[in-house]
């Protein structure tokens, strides 16, 4: 005789057959998250790779390769890309390794500072301050016209790809900063010391020891950095150099139409640099050993500087500070400047531009906080899923589902703007004539899928702090598998929840390769675009820069608030007034009230 327990039903055969020991539930939101995943993320690229590869009557050929190769525009465009990129990641090295190496060997005051400020270069995106940086430190810009006067030379600093590299490397040296940072406060002092033993000090120790345990963290930011700009648009348009292959996949879209294939080739050709970069960079770290036995000693010690040192390192400090901030000055600046031509500072100033932008882009404005907002809540709905399914069931081939969603990180927005129009070409909205491109809804899913991995990722680790126990004792009395993540689950993750929306809405912000394209009209431009279209007129760059001093202000305090979220989460994980009220375990139990044990 057979029983079972109450508010369980046995499974019949056939639906065990069919969903073995998966819920049809997760069967379901794993079907919705692939679905979703193919149509907006794979599909389109998958229609770039195709059309690329596939001759006017639908053959395989590798002509459009052969006639990119030929062009010399194309092949100028090609190697400045891979200049540009290679020689940003050089440069941004140069900026963060002395930087983070000072503030974690040495002892001075205000290192924790000199951090914070060196990470601000993110809160605002390149395109932004490169109009800026043409006036401090272009041909007629302050540094420059102070030199001349002075000293008779100028510095070509924004002259051509010079430009290019400079600004993009002031933005994005942060992501080697912040990696070796952490790769170089987990290096255990025991290394250091048998090296000093051994004799092995000053530059040696450093070259020799110390950045090849910290390799990894280094690694990591450089080739960050090679990817980013090797797919970034914004900032070769905004500086007038088209002969880069980002620019040139726009132009070509734009100008010649969604059918020339070397649109296409061009895209190809980022997305295999990118895989290859993040390849090349697992690569290199492969068959090496980094770890160390002591985790939880401690770091390399912090030494004291001699006067002359301290002198030394606080100039060059301030000296790398005030080049990487200079961007955020010089927005400020321009946003102010009645006038600002030809000499070191404005010569008036002035509130219009602000004016003006409160009242020909409040629209923008709210495009972004809606854009911005739906893409960021579908991320985090998406990213709740993927976790929940990867960590909580035993779905088969859920870790794809986490491949795929990372993949977006590999695939430039330029590209997957351009999937969009060649996919969806000709698809109109159900129920309406109004085609699906022309449509803000497209700029959403564009920001949703680019950020997508930013949400993961928080909500992965988010999940991996919630014990299953806590689930299994909900359901133990009587909750059903979703009220049960309703009201245990998800406020747990609350604080990786509103970290990833964060993330994903400030980033998403200040997107602008995906937005250029998908922007049909200025009615429905967000505030990157907005500012992109001023930065195109001299008249137009006070507005265009008081635009990007309120995109700042958003970023800068949504980064505020994701970490203060961040530090009150994890706070209320740490301190659990409950467990100070237990009473305290006996040491052993009494004869007296000691069970028998049986053998």
């Amino acid at each position: 005789m057979s029983t079972t327990t109450a508010g369980t039903a046995p499974a019949a055969p056939g639906r065990r057959f069919f969903f073995g020991n998966v819920r049809p539930g997760a069967w379901l939101a794993g079907a919705l998250v692939l679905g979703f995943l193919l149509l907006f993320l794979v599909l389109p690229v998958g229609r770039v790779f195709y059309t690329a590869f596939v001759d006017a009557d639908g053959g395989l050929t590798f002509g459009h390769f052969g006639a990119f190769f030929d062009q010399g525009l194309m092949r100028e465009s090609f190697f400045n890309s891979l200049f540009v990129a290679t020689a940003s990641a050089l440069f941004a090295a140069l900026i963060a390794v002395p930087l983070a190496y000072f503030t974690v060997r040495f002892q001075f005051r205000g290192a924790m500072l000199i951090q914070t400020l060196g990470v601000l270069p993110l809160i605002m995106p390149p395109f932004v301050g490169a109009a800026a940086m043409q006036l401090i430190f272009g041909r007629s810009g302050s540094l420059n016209l102070l030199l001349n006067e002075h000293f008779g030379v100028t510095l070509p600093i924004m002259e051509g790809l010079n430009g290019v590299i400079f600004v993009e490397a002031i933005h994005y040296f942060p992501f080697i900063l912040m990696n070796l940072t952490v790769a170089l406060r987990n290096i255990d002092g025991a290394m250091e010391e048998a090296a000093l033993n051994l004799g092995c000090t000053g530059w040696r120790l450093f070259w020799r020891v110390i950045f090849p345990l910290a390799m990894p963290g280094f690694v990591a930011g450089a080739s960050l950095v090679f990817v980013k700009v090797f797919d970034d648009l914004g900032t070769p348009l905004v500086l007038g150099q088209t002969n880069m292959l980002a620019p040139q996949a726009y132009l070509r879209i734009t100008q010649v139409g969604l059918e020339d294939p070397l649109g296409y080739v061009i895209s190809v050709i980022m997305i295999v640099f990118s895989i290859t970069a993040m390849a090349l960079s697992a690569r290199m770290l492969a068959g090496k050993e980094y770890s160390t036995i002591q985790k939880g000693g401690a770091s390399i010690a912090k030494r004291q500087l001699s006067p002359l040192g301290s002198f030394a390192a606080y100039g060059w400090i301030f000296l790398v500070l005030l080049v990487v901030l200079s961007p955020h000055l010089g927005v400020l600046l321009l946003s102010l400047a009645q006038v600002w031509s030809f000499s070191p500072l404005p010569d008036a100033y002035t509130l219009a531009h602000y004016e003006t932008v409160f009242q020909d882009a409040g629209g923008m404005m709210k495009n972004t906080l809606l854009y911005c907002g739906l893409a960021a809540g579908l991320d985090v709905l998406l990213g709740v899923t993927i976790a929940y399914l990867m960590l909580r069931t035993t779905l088969p081939a859920r870790k794809w589902l986490d491949w795929i969603a990372t993949a977006s990180l590999a695939v430039p927005g330029i590209v997957l703007a351009i999937g969009y129009l060649r996919l969806f070409k000709g698809v109109t909205v159900p129920g309406t004539d109004t085609l699906l491109t022309s449509t803000w809804i497209v700029i959403m899913l564009a920001y949703a899928v680019r950020r997508l991995p930013y949400a993961l990722r928080s909500c992965v680790a988010a999940l991996q702090q919630v014990h299953v126990s806590l689930e299994e004792a909900a359901e133990s009395l009587g909750a059903t598998k979703m009220r049960t993540i309703q009201r245990v689950v998800v406020p747990l993750m609350a604080g990786g929840i509103l970290a990833g929306f964060v993330t994903s809405f400030i980033t998403a912000a200040v997107e602008l390769s995906a937005t250029i394209l998908l922007s049909s009209s200025e009615s429905q431009a967000p505030m990157s675009y907005g500012i992109y279209l001023y930065m195109q007129s001299v008249a137009g760059r006070g507005p265009g820069a008081a635009l990007g001093v309120l995109a700042i202000a958003v970023v800068a305090l949504g980064t505020y608030l994701s970490h203060v979220v961040v530090e009150r989460a994890g706070r209320q994980l740490t301190h659990r007034p409950v467990d100070e009220v237990l009473p305290a375990l006996p040491l052993a139990a009494t004869p007296a009230t000691a069970p028998a044990v049986k053998n």
